[in-house]
């Protein structure tokens, strides 16, 4: 099936809609017989159960939507906003998928063998063909139809708990949605009032995507529709594949934010984050791709560790409305999302499910998307703390799949900040899936803490700024030039140790084999330095080739950039590129390395304390107990 993105036309969808509509009115379905009565015994509020075995005997039900859905309100024969919007979108949703069934109908030998099959019957292999074919769409309809509803009814209330998974029927595409419309029907008996029938419908179309999901093995014609992307303009609906998209509108984005300028101090981060947010807005929608990623130096996660109050939430602020601006002027939409510790929850499976739906949230390739995981050491556990909550540690097992695992797909429209106080409790596994690590450090020089004074005091008084050139020390070419060059040496004392030997026995490396020769030595004071550091080293070196200055007028207007076509971006970027050089290699190795020593002195240092206090804590105990002996008070 074709790649690129298939955009279905109304007309395609309207020739549908008179079956749609008989669908949501009345409809017949063939159902298994439950032994569990439908009638409840008086006073119990519990239903009989027949001691006699009727599994295998199915019967037909008359389903009517419709009424259904009118039965909410009983005393008012008009249709409320809520109830047509539900109607509607059930009719759509079923309008929808059929013409998607159209699609992968046409992409496949389906409509060829429905075209022979009307006018003489199939034979020999063209009979299984014609089957596991017919099964395959009848699949993808419904899963059609349950993401359409996922994706086009909203609501923020709390998911019902009494919502059960449709029966599936995967004979034809029209047998396999009216096992979705039973479904339907039988969750929305269950509504009190106008307001439940949302979460109703929300909560079906999820609880039919996961069983969906769990019998897609079944279907082995499904191959050319995982790549599939089906656009439907009218109702801002996606279909990537069997991609469960974000079913959540983005709200309008409310927080405060901060200008480059706002910034003191931190000039590497304040530096790189600029340069992100000019790499999303590369990103093409048509073709769902970022140039940044197919010529290097895309960054999709990152790390930033700080102390206390050195500005990571500013830095945060600042890249969020960097990207926000941008946003705007393009005409495309963003979404911010940040995942924290009150999503951890103490139900078996939902902390995973947070996270993921999170993930997907700022994946969404149909927006730009920046979240951010604040405080991670709370949020995610080491797997080997035995002492952190199971909520924890599915969110951990969550971030390692979505950041690098085996489905990852980088596609270059959105990112990942980490930040924390104390990244050397991260897990290891986790925190070298974050490939490039800002260290936020906050303002250092004499001018920053005079540039940082003047900002927060504002201007309510007459004092005299003194013999100073405000905000000169953040003038990011040159503070960021600077702050490269101390990081030709290595700034940690174990990683000094090692360049110092390196440079006594080889001197100044001028091969590649020399660069091989210090990372090996670099691995062998410090385990953690892995192959994938070596990864996130050589993306951070191709970044800096990458480091080129992208014209602000590109973004000042669509049509400058942001609005051309996926291979004009391409040339254009292509243009600015350059070769990186040794300089940038031994910088971006030192800077990464550092931050594996910093880690772990941290984390040794840390473990030395508790040990340190423990025994301090057990000779003041053992002191007081001798004293309560000397008293005749100690009876153990």
């Amino acid at each position: 099936m074709d790649t690129g993105l298939t955009a279905i036309p109304e007309a395609d969808i309207e020739k549908h809609r008179a079956l749609a509509h008989s669908f949501i009115t009345r409809i017949v379905v063939l159902e298994d017989s439950s032994p569990r009565s439908q009638t409840e015994l008086a006073g119990t509020g519990r239903r009989f159960v027949s001691t006699v075995s009727t599994g295998s005997v199915r019967r037909t039900r008359e389903v009517e939507l419709a009424k259904t859905v009118q039965a909410v309100r009983p005393d008012d024969q008009l249709l409320s906003i809520a109830q047509h919007t539900a109607l509607y979108r059930a009719r759509r949703g079923l309008a929808v998928a059929m013409a998607v069934a159209d699609v992968f109908a046409r992409s496949t030998a389906l409509e060829d063998l429905q075209a022979r099959n009307a006018r003489s019957p199939l034979e020999g292999e063209d009979v299984a063909a014609y089957k596991r074919l017919l099964s395959a769409a009848a699949y993808v309809a419904a899963f059609t139809f349950a993401s359409y509803l996922t994706q086009t009814v909203e609501s923020d209330a709390e998911a019902p708990g009494d919502i059960r998974e449709p029966d599936y029927v995967f004979d034809t595409q029209q047998d396999a949605l009216k096992a979705l419309v039973a479904g339907l029907d039988a969750a929305l008996a269950g509504a009190k009032d106008d307001a439940d029938l949302a979460p109703r419908i929300r909560a079906f179309a999820t609880t039919a995507i996961e069983g969906l999901l769990t019998r897609k093995g079944r279907f082995d014609a499904l191959g050319g529709f995982e790549n599939a992307h089906i656009r439907v303009e009218k109702d801002d609906f996606t279909l990537d594949g069997f991609d469960v998209a974000p079913g959540r509108k983005v709200k309008p984005l409310s927080m405060t934010f901060r200008k480059p300028e706002e910034v003191v101090g931190n000039h590497i981060a304040k530096y790189q984050s600029l340069k992100l947010a000019k790499m999303l807005m590369a990103y093409d929608f048509d073709r769902q791709l970022n140039p940044f990623v197919e010529l290097g130096g895309f960054l999709f996660t990152f790390i930033g560790d700080g102390a206390p109050g050195t500005g990571k939430t500013t830095l945060i602020q600042m890249i969020a409305g960097l990207v926000h601006g941008y946003a705007q002027v393009a005409g495309v939409p963003f979404h911010y999302e940040n995942f924290g510790v009150d999503q951890i929850s103490s139900y078996q499976g939902k902390s995973g499910q947070n996270c993921r739906q999170f993930i997907n949230n700022v994946l969404n390739p149909r927006s730009i998307g920046f979240g951010t995981i604040d405080d991670i050491d709370q949020v995610a556990a080491r797997r080997s703390d035995d002492r952190a909550s199971a909520g924890q540690q599915e969110i951990t097992g969550v971030l390692m799949d979505a950041f690098a695992g085996a489905a990852t797909v980088v596609r270059g429209n959105s990112t990942f900040g980490m930040f924390s106080n104390y990244p050397e409790n991260v897990d290891d596994a986790l925190r070298q899936r974050a490939g490039a690590r800002w260290l936020v450090d906050g303002p250092q020089t004499r001018d920053d803490y005079i540039d940082i004074f003047v900002l927060l005091a504002g201007k309510n008084h007459k004092i005299p700024l003194g013999d100073h050139t405000l905000y000169a020390a953040q003038e990011i070419q040159r503070a960021v030039e600077t702050a490269y060059e101390n990081h030709a040496r290595p700034q940690e004392d174990g990683l000094k140790k090692v360049y110092d030997r390196f440079m006594d026995e080889r001197g100044e490396p001028k091969t590649l084999a020399d660069i091989g020769d210090y990372l090996h030595r670099i691995k062998e004071a410090e385990p953690r330095f892995t192959g994938r550091a070596i990864k996130n080293v050589t993306d951070a070196i191709k970044m800096r080739a990458m480091d080129i200055e992208l014209p602000d007028e590109w973004f000042e207007t669509r049509e400058a950039f942001m609005g051309k076509s996926y291979d004009e971006k391409k040339a254009m970027i292509e243009e600015l590129r350059r070769p990186f050089t040794m300089d940038m290699v031994m910088q971006e190795i030192n800077r990464y390395a550092d931050s594996e020593f910093r880690y772990s002195d941290r984390s040794d240092d840390s473990a030395v304390e508790k040990i340190v206090r423990d025994a301090r804590l057990r000779e003041r105990a053992l002191a007081e107990i001798e004293a309560l002996k000397q008293k005749g008070l100690w009876s153990a």
